[in-house]
């Protein structure tokens, strides 16, 4: 199946900045750090940071939308090491959105 036809939301390449926690078990911060997306989607976003972030980690994210922000948990379900190219990626499945941020994330999707 090609992997398009797999997306349940519509993607927007952009870059935009992001404040990150990592969670362990019980909700307990680990660790802080930042980076950016590559494209975000109503269901997750794809980030780049400056070092590698595990699969199932729980995150907080701030993500930065012109003049808006938005808080949102999610949770790491894809990883790409890094390159020449690109530092440490990793994609990030939404588990938690409250209804401002998603009409917020939502209109700035649908933003051209």
């Amino acid at each position: 199946m090609a992997e398009a036809q797999r997306r349940k939301w519509d993607r927007k390449q952009t870059l935009n900045p992001v404040d990150y926690v990592i969670l362990g078990e019980d909700g307990v911060f680990l660790s802080r750090g930042m980076g950016r997306t590559h494209d975000v989607s109503e269901g997750g976003l794809f980030l780049e940071t400056h070092r590698a972030l595990k699969a199932g980690e729980e995150v907080l994210i701030t993500l930065g939308l012109k003049d808006a922000m938005v808080r949102l948990r999610g949770r790491v379900v894809r990883l790409v090491p890094a390159t020449s190219e690109y530092r440490h990626c990793a994609g990030v499945k939404f588990t938690y959105m409250n209804k401002d941020d998603r009409v917020t994330l939502k209109n700035f999707i649908g933003a051209s």
